[in-house]
């Protein structure tokens, strides 16, 4: 269902200067931000259109277009494709640990939830077979899944799993995620080998993650062992960078 839009009451920018040597755009942008950080414009809500804002406060719209936009730089809100602009939800931040983005939300206080787009048996491609030490050829579980924080579409996950981990259904990947499920089999995931990147979305992944067409996604490459050293699973997944950021400590040697 799509969200109204939430309009901040007129009294809020009744002490606009109109006449200081403070930007309009920037007192406007400020009142934005304060309303978002105080919650009075929650995460996923839609703000005021260009136009209505303009016309509500009589200030012209490349200042308000101005004012959204500093917002959207300073990642408080995005520009979604036929939705407006939305204040974003709170970002996934994952540290260095052998985690599952399924737990990384969860752990966050957000509420996780997934859509599986492809699942089939095929064949282990070259790539794919040395990642996860079998001959190629050999039949592996693929499944190409959107995983969504509070509603909203975080990363494009991509995964390979031997049949050596058991079965794992598409009713399962539905609603768990793959480490958990992992480790109900007795795998668990102790190391991972992992390869960060970025790069530009295909207009296909930007329609799945509802962000605009070319723009830039964190991407990586996994693959997890268990404490035997067996690979048991394969990774490439794309992550929105608006929602989605790595943490972690570097020490001095």
């Amino acid at each position: 269902m799509r969200k109204t839009e939430v309009l901040l009451p007129q009294s809020l920018f009744a002490d606009l200067d109109r006449s200081g040597t403070t930007p309009l755009y920037h007192q406007v942008a400020t009142k934005f931000e304060v309303a978002i950080r105080q919650g009075t414009l929650p995460p996923g809500s839609r703000i005021e259109n260009e136009v209505s804002l303009a016309e509500r406060l009589q200030l012209s719209r490349p200042t308000i277009r101005r004012a959204i936009q500093s917002l959207v730089d300073a990642g408080l809100i995005v520009r979604r494709r036929g939705i407006g602009s939305q204040v974003v939800h709170g970002q996934v931040t994952r540290g260095l640990e052998l985690t599952s983005l399924f737990e990384d939300i969860q752990q966050g206080g957000g509420r996780a939830h997934t859509t599986v787009v492809t699942y089939d048996n095929v064949p282990a491609n070259a790539p794919v077979a040395q990642s996860l030490g079998i001959p190629a050829g050999t039949v592996v579980t693929e499944a190409v899944r959107i995983r969504f924080a509070d509603n909203a579409p975080v990363a494009v996950l991509h995964n390979w799993i031997p049949h050596t981990v058991g079965k794992i259904s598409k009713e399962e990947l539905d609603t768990t995620g793959l480490y958990q499920l992992l480790r109900e089999r007795g795998f668990v995931p102790q190391v991972g080998k992992q390869r960060i990147g970025a790069r530009k979305v295909t207009s296909g992944e930007a329609q799945q993650l509802d962000i605009e067409s070319g723009a830039a996604v964190l991407t990586m490459e996994r693959t997890a062992y268990d404490s035997m050293g067996r690979a048991i699973e394969h990774g490439e997944h794309i992550y929105r960078t608006d929602l989605y950021s790595l943490e972690f400590t570097v020490v001095n040697k």
